[in-house]
């Protein structure tokens, strides 16, 4: 998608912003960070009340047997969950190989090392599920260096600030509009490449499957280039933990690809899906997952 043309005027105010609130976040005490991130996220969440709004459609559909209360507290908390990428994302620069252990442990690692064995590359499979950007940057700490595929920003210049902390652990970023013949080289090379695979897609170039009972327009360039390219196909999530107060970078078992795209796309959804179920507050429920429809069939969101 290109970027929204905007005015130098516009791009100059939301950069400046962006750059405060992400200052404010990385040289604050990390307990008053916390709790400042709450705030901030409290501000998006009642100065853009449409993505509430979105969420409750989103949970009344994929979850149903959910009462009035469930959907308020699962909301909440991905506003929270929201809030603790924010504070990740600022500290960045700060996060090293000495002190990373306090932010994330690795569970199911062996599912990844086995999966290098195969000397074809890994994909993950990951989704707007807990920290996405934290689980990339830190596996290039703990581990390795990876390939994660991007889509730029629709301001120039809070993209280049996002970038350059994102590649501060040495992560090399591929823009989404022209991934393909880079990342194939990287998983010749046997290295590993984290897509996002949880966003709604156009029927061009889609599939609809069914996600939480619902059909959901998929891209099947991830089915494909698995197939391809004959890479493992690793899910992979960084899950909030209360209880250690730090997260998980789970990886799931190998997904199998069977060459048939659509049947891929399902099964790799499912796992998504089983993840979701386990941590529905850590989820970005308040995007149009199911935008894309059937033929015929009505817009879930026009009203919203």
């Amino acid at each position: 998608m290109d970027r929204v043309k905007k005015s130098g005027r516009k791009i100059a105010l939301e950069y400046w912003l962006a750059r405060g609130v992400v200052a404010s976040l990385e040289f604050a005490p990390l307990g008053f960070a916390k709790l400042l991130a709450r705030v901030y996220a409290g501000v998006l969440d009642l100065a853009v009340p449409r993505l509430r709004r979105i969420a409750i459609r989103n949970l009344s559909m994929a979850l149903p047997g959910l009462t009035v209360t469930d959907r308020d507290r699962i909301v909440r908390g991905v506003f929270r969950s929201i809030a603790r990428l924010l504070v990740a994302f600022a500290r960045f620069p700060s996060i090293t190989k000495e002190n990373v252990g306090g932010w994330i442990r690795y569970e199911g690692y062996e599912h990844f090392e086995n999966a290098r064995v195969r000397g074809k590359g890994v994909l993950f499979a990951t989704a707007h599920l807990g920290n996405w950007e934290l689980s990339a940057f830190c596996h290039a700490i703990l581990s390795r260096p990876m390939h994660v595929v991007v889509r730029a920003l629709d301001n120039p210049r809070i993209d280049q600030m996002v970038e350059t902390r994102r590649a501060l652990s040495g992560n090399h970023l591929n823009d989404k509009r022209d991934f393909v013949r880079p990342i194939l080289k990287a998983l010749r090379d046997n290295e590993a490449v984290g897509i996002l695979v949880d966003q709604n897609s156009s029927v061009d170039g889609g599939v609809f499957v069914d996600f939480f009972g619902i059909p959901a327009c998929v891209n099947t360039a991830f089915a494909k280039l698995a197939a391809h390219s004959g890479a493992a196909v690793i899910p992979g999530f960084a899950l909030w933990s209360e209880a250690e107060s730090r997260y998980t970078l789970r990886f799931y078992p190998e997904v199998p690809i069977t060459g048939d795209a659509a049947e891929d796309t399902l099964a790799i959804q499912k796992t998504l899906e089983t993840a979701i179920r386990e941590y529905p507050d850590q989820w970005l429920w308040i995007h149009r997952r199911w935008k894309t429809r059937p033929p015929g069939e009505p817009s879930l969101y026009n009203d919203l």
